[in-house]
């Protein structure tokens, strides 16, 4: 078998998988669904394995594997660009991917959707899959939109819960706006480079970043990259397109892990990535990133503060580390940009999938004020939440340090206008992931057990009464509420046990190669004459063993990050009392973290109202005055009047005719008198 068949049959096996769950659920039943897709699934995970080690041994791959049609030159093709950066990619998608798709075995096992999640989920994986492999831009927003329409479907699983279908319709929309900026940049791509193949385009970027823009005066390479950039901030949600995140936590928390922390959001991040060489033409367009990645990583890390829901204190921590990896890619280092990918890939599945474990434990309870000393009652949980939270925060020698210490090494040696308030915001968001992730970690697994004072102890992680299987999630009611938390079941804690493993040792085998070696090879391309952070860096790193005792001697972020974890220990284990103080003295600023600062309610009373009144001032005026009153029914009414008029000569008297025809003759012979011979005879 040849290596372009093992590359359609990687994304094609979890296709068949969602297929064959999809539309023969019933059928299969059950078993049958999981099978299928956990198998199509796996193979894609063996197969993208081979051929990493094909790549690695020096084999890529750039082609076109089926033309769709040619229109004026353009040609739309689906084809592979498999290089070091695409087989990264696919492991972390198609591992994850199989990591999640066990555990739900477990955690949807009463679910009356059953099989259909299982074939979103694979679904799912196969469009993630045909976006991370693409070679030209036409697949790529086939991928980038066919992630967000499964996305959709997953968020609003529960389709007659109205808070899901509120944040699967509030999702859709808002990367809709994103998406806009995206295409936009595609169309510019196309229309001055005149291909949507990767490479013809990167190999015309010189004569691109010569041009101008014709209607904004923008250079022509700042308005692509911005405009390619506005799709990624939608897909990867950074402010102000952040907003849909938290919200899709309404899902299932399986979802929550595979799309909304290791793969789907991390789609923008690949793509700037991909696009390198086209990004580092534009120190406009990288200040643009790197700021709008700082303003992320800091304040959405500060609304996790007070998050007392487990699944929105992970989903803003998701959302402040997406921000870090944004302030990579601004500041060029986009080998650490994906570096930080890859490592948070793996801890922050780990983590949603942990938070989904304890909340099967609890009964369903999602409200970490009620939980309190799992750790006797929950030690697998305990332990592998413990480890990615660790990874999270960057404890030396965890996955996350040296990815995440990286980003602050690159932006502390950078120069590009912003690097100053991307670098507080960077060290500063070091304090804070380290408190909101320590205080869940504490609140959920140490201290008293509270779990028994939950005011509202029969409300679960499915909240829809009215979908007819609260009582059957999960065997919510076979698990009883007297016997206590207890350990999830062995499908649920065997993915926490295997993505622990890399959470902890990833970064320290693979940073010297990806970041420092020539891992990526061509795949990514830095001016490093203009932007010299990597090399910097690469001048000061002396071994992973060296980077993690450095960072063990009082570095400035791991100061921060223990102050982080002794604050949390001291708060809500020792003076549980002062974070309540807190709030009531800075009430202002805790309103403001509590509404989200107000992000919701601007888009509520103006972009909502704004397209609201838009909308009804073009139904009024062009659907009901235009088309309908004067086009429709005004032609309707000047057909109307002709025959009323035509109507009072319609007589059927023969009189009336023959003087009509009389008159009309004397009309005709006085017309060519005048006009005709009245000349001729004068």
């Amino acid at each position: 078998m040849d290596m372009q068949t093992l590359y359609v049959l990687v994304p094609l096996a979890p296709l068949a998988g969602a297929i064959l769950a999809g539309l023969f659920g019933k059928q299969i039943g059950r078993a049958g669904a999981h099978t299928v897709t956990i198998l199509g699934v796996a193979a894609a995970f063996v197969l993208s394995v081979i051929i990493c080690q094909d790549v690695q041994a020096g084999h890529t791959f750039n082609g076109t594997i089926y033309t769709w049609m040619e229109a004026g030159g353009l040609k739309f093709e689906v084809g592979f660009m498999i290089d070091k950066l695409t087989v990264m990619m696919m492991l972390v998608v198609t591992f994850v991917s199989l990591m999640v798709h066990i555990y739900t075995i477990g955690y949807m096992e009463e679910d009356p959707g059953y099989q259909r999640f299982f074939s979103y989920i694979s679904l799912f994986t196969f469009s993630m899959l045909m976006l991370v492999m693409s070679n030209n831009f036409l697949q790529l927003f086939f991928g980038w939109e066919a992630v967000g329409l499964v996305s959709y479907l997953l968020i609003g699983f529960w389709y007659t819960k109205p808070t899901a279908i509120y944040a699967n319709l509030k999702a859709f929309l808002v990367n809709r706006v994103g998406d806009f900026g995206f295409l936009l940049g595609i169309g510019l791509v196309a229309a001055y480079a005149g291909s949507l193949n990767y490479t013809e385009v990167f190999a015309k970027r010189l004569e691109l970043a010569a041009l101008t823009e014709v209607v904004t005066g923008w250079p022509l390479i700042t308005a692509i990259c911005i405009c390619l950039f506005i799709g990624a901030m939608g897909k990867s949600a950074q402010v102000p397109l952040h907003i849909w995140l938290p919200d899709s936590m309404e899902g299932p928390t399986p979802i929550s892990a595979l799309i909304h922390a290791a793969t789907m959001v991390t789609a923008g991040i690949f793509m700037v990535t991909r696009m390198s060489p086209l990004f580092e033409l534009s120190d406009t367009a990288l200040s643009f990133v790197l700021c709008i990645g700082a303003t992320t990583a800091l304040f959405m890390g500060f609304l996790g503060l007070i998050q007392n829901d487990i699944k929105r204190v992970v989903a803003y921590s998701t959302l402040s580390q997406l921000g870090y990896m944004t302030v990579a890619l601004g500041v060029s280092a986009y080998s650490v940009a994906v570096f930080h990918l890859m490592t948070h890939a793996f801890f922050k599945a780990l983590l949603f999938l942990g938070a989904g474990s304890v909340i099967i434990g609890c009964h369903h309870n999602q409200d970490i004020r009620y939980m309190g000393g799992l750790w006797k009652r929950m030690p697998i949980t305990w332990i592998t939440s413990l480890l990615g939270s660790l990874a999270l925060i960057g404890f030396p020698f965890f996955s996350g340090f040296f990815s995440k210490d990286s980003i602050i090494e690159a932006v502390a040696v950078s120069h590009l206008p912003g690097h100053q308030y991307a670098y507080f915001a960077v060290i500063a968001g070091v304090f804070v992931t380290a408190f909101y992730s320590f205080r869940m970690y504490f609140l959920v697994f140490h201290g008293k057990e509270r779990y028994d004072q939950n005011p509202d102890a029969h409300h679960d992680d499915h909240a829809h009464d009215d979908h007819g299987d609260h009582h059957d999630a999960h065997g919510h009611d076979d698990h009883g509420h007297h016997d206590g938390p207890h350990e999830s079941p062995w499908v649920v804690w065997l993915p926490l046990v295997l993505l622990a493993i890399p959470s902890v040792i990833i970064g320290y085998i693979a940073i010297e190669p990806m970041l420092y070696g020539n891992w990526f090879g061509d795949a990514i391309f830095i001016d490093a004459a203009k932007h010299p952070a990597m090399h910097e860096l690469k001048e000061e790193f002396h071994g992973a063993v060296a980077m993690g005792i450095h960072g063990l001697q009082f570095s400035l972020p791991f100061m921060l990050a223990m102050a982080g974890v002794v604050v949390a220990w001291f708060f809500y284990l020792k003076k549980p009392e002062i974070p309540a103080a807190i709030a009531r003295i800075f009430k202002p600023l805790y309103t403001l973290l509590d509404n989200k600062y107000y992000f919701d309610r601007f888009n509520e009373l103006v972009v909502m109202a704004g397209s609201r009144c838009l909308g009804r001032g073009l139904w009024k005026a062009g659907d009901q005055t235009l088309i309908d009153g004067l086009m429709v029914n005004g032609s309707a009414r000047v057909v109307g009047a002709v025959a009323v008029l035509t109507r009072l000569i319609q007589t059927g008297q023969l009189y009336l005719y023959a003087f009509a025809m009389i008159f009309g003759v004397f009309a005709l012979l006085t017309y060519v008198y005048v006009v005709w011979l009245k000349p001729i005879v004068l």
